[in-house]
């Protein structure tokens, strides 16, 4: 559905984007993970056909980027990072002028608004105006209007930048039940490990280039063994002997020891055996991609974001 090859953008002589090749599959969800400035909402850019690009060759639903943009944007729905909403406009308002510009008849057009606003539990608010509308109600809308003209491919900046946690677990909800409903083809940026958990493929991005491209399984079994956090009644004494029994260095901690391992399920019962000290509390943490992020760039992702877009939007 999307094949991106050797692409390339450049800002004053600065590349954004540094020979990027990957390519989604019709009924994926693919996600970008990365922090701003990574490149994510460059390439999205110029997969919309908003932005020219250098070199390197894009399609979407087998169109040409460059060659074929109105039929690219015949077939994507776009959910930018901002809010775009007219807010003096009411709910259906503001889906019937996005139908005005699909061209869709009169017909196909309320059948689709009312099966869309069902959908994302808006239908009680058609008549509203979406400035009474809360944050999280606003991204909901903005999804369903992406999707009103049943486009082949749906793309989400960023979706729920902004938004608190509970707002974001709703929004998620809702793109999961309407994907499932459309079937459509998912690509989407994010730096919120949790969003990208729900993608069934991952390219992680940074400083314009793939450093990473997997399921996020695989992407966390690339990072071997498991981290078991120890504490004891005599650290000191306890790292000594998980050296000198077990042969695995214990990096001392605050609070505590921690210890890399394969299998942690079966190192956790010779640990026990080992020890002398009283073991007061021991919990196994699987590798996530927060740690994949780190071991590929040597930085936590929360390093790289801007201060000024963790702004929050209120409700669900």
């Amino acid at each position: 559905m999307i094949e991106v090859q050797d692409l390339v953008k450049s800002y004053n002589g600065l590349e954004a984007v540094r020979g990027v090749t990957f390519h989604v599959n019709e009924g994926e969800t693919f996600g970008f993970l990365g922090p701003n400035g990574a490149g994510k909402t460059t390439t999205i850019n110029i997969l919309c056909t908003l932005l020219g690009f250098n070199s390197g060759t894009v399609s979407v639903n087998g169109y040409d980027c460059r060659k074929n943009p109105r039929m690219v944007r015949s077939s994507i729905g776009l959910v930018f990072q901002e809010i775009t909403l007219d807010n003096q406009l009411t709910a259906y308002e503001n889906l019937k002028f996005h139908c005005y510009m699909y061209n869709m008849d009169r017909k196909t057009s309320e059948k689709r608004i009312d099966e869309i606003l069902e959908v994302v539990d808006l239908k009680d608010r058609r008549a509203d105006l979406v400035k009474e509308f809360s944050g999280g109600m606003k991204r909901r809308l903005e999804v369903a209007r992406g999707l009103l003209h049943r486009p082949r491919v749906l793309f989400l900046d960023e979706p729920t930048l902004g938004l608190d946690p509970q707002t974001r677990s709703h929004v998620w909800e809702f793109i999961g039940k309407l994907k499932k409903a459309e079937g459509n083809t998912v690509f989407m940026t994010t730096h919120y490990m949790d969003e990208a958990e729900v993608c069934d493929r991952i390219a992680i991005i940074d400083n314009g280039r793939i450093i990473a491209l997997a399921s996020p399984e695989e992407l966390k079994m690339s990072i071997h063994g498991d981290t078991i956090y120890i504490k004891t009644a005599d650290d000191e004494r306890a790292a000594f002997e998980i050296e000198e029994k077990l042969g695995i260095k214990a990096r001392r901690l605050d609070g505590g020891l921690v210890v890399i391992t394969e299998k942690g399920e079966r190192f956790i019962p010779r640990l026990f055996g080992a020890l002398s000290p009283g073991i007061i509390s021991v919990s196994l943490k699987r590798p996530s991609l927060e740690d994949v992020f780190i071991h590929l760039t040597g930085r936590e992702i929360r390093e790289d974001l801007n201060p000024g877009a963790r702004g929050r939007l209120q409700g669900p």
